[in-house]
């Protein structure tokens, strides 16, 4: 049978038992998964997520470790001020904006919530600086909410594995969310990321050392380093051609 064109051929994701399959694997390496961002509270978790915005867990742990002893809390955060947010954060990534929306948000917090921060998605949002993943993460870490919040790990190890593959990370959150067993669905955000920023990296997957290798659908597999062609051709043998 002759094979469509490839624009018209479409990955599919994994079943729901295969995803099963997948993430117990993820379980069992890490078995207690959490976000790396430091937080003593949700509302440092807000502002700690939203600082993360093109900006590592690292320096913003760095740069949120002074600003969290001196503001962990919306009103102690205003007394701040935006001039003292910006002086903690100027190592990051658009410290100056940023500076404005944790500022903007603790007001808002304050006005229409009583100074608590939501859990729900629709008033999270509502938040300067606050957009869908970063709500997702809050109501995840921060009450128990089963929810998936896709970023640049994420993504790409959605579709690169072919788990959920989507042409943006909306189509990738419903797909995870359809094929992502409940039982795993608290876990499957952190087990995603760190798995993406530990094993599955950008420019060169460690698939070697990956507890997910065999069920994995990415064509190009890494051998380990010190392996020449030889080796990986013994390693990752060429699948049969279907059709």
């Amino acid at each position: 049978m002759t094979k469509p064109p490839a624009r018209n051929r479409r990955r599919r994701a994994f079943s729901v038992a295969a995803a099963g399959a997948l993430f117990e694997r993820l379980a069992q390496d890490r078995p207690e998964p959490k976000t790396e961002l430091n937080y003593t509270n949700p509302y440092t978790l807000v502002v700690a997520v939203a600082l993360s915005a093109q900006a590592t867990d690292i320096g913003v742990n760095k740069a949120t470790e002074k600003l969290f002893k001196a503001a962990d809390t919306p009103d102690k955060m205003l007394a701040l001020g935006e001039a003292g947010v910006a002086e903690h954060i100027k190592t990051i990534g658009l410290w100056r904006k940023k500076a404005k929306n944790v500022i903007a948000l603790s007001q808002m917090l304050i006005d229409d919530f009583g100074g608590q921060v939501p859990q729900t998605r629709d008033e999270l949002v509502r938040l300067p600086g606050v957009g869908r993943k970063t709500a997702n993460v809050v109501l995840n870490e921060a009450f128990g909410q089963p929810t998936i919040a896709v970023d640049t790990h994420i993504f790409r190890v959605s579709n690169r594995t072919g788990l959920a593959p989507g042409k943006t990370p909306d189509d990738v959150e419903a797909q995870l969310e359809r094929v992502t067993p409940a039982d795993y669905k608290l876990g499957a955000h952190h087990w995603l990321i760190l798995h993406g920023r530990y094993t599955c990296i950008a420019r060169k997957p460690k698939c070697w050392n990956c507890t997910i290798n065999d069920l994995c659908k990415f064509k190009d597999k890494t051998p380990p380093p010190a392996e020449t062609k030889a080796t990986k051709s013994a390693l990752f043998p060429a699948q049969p051609a279907r059709g």
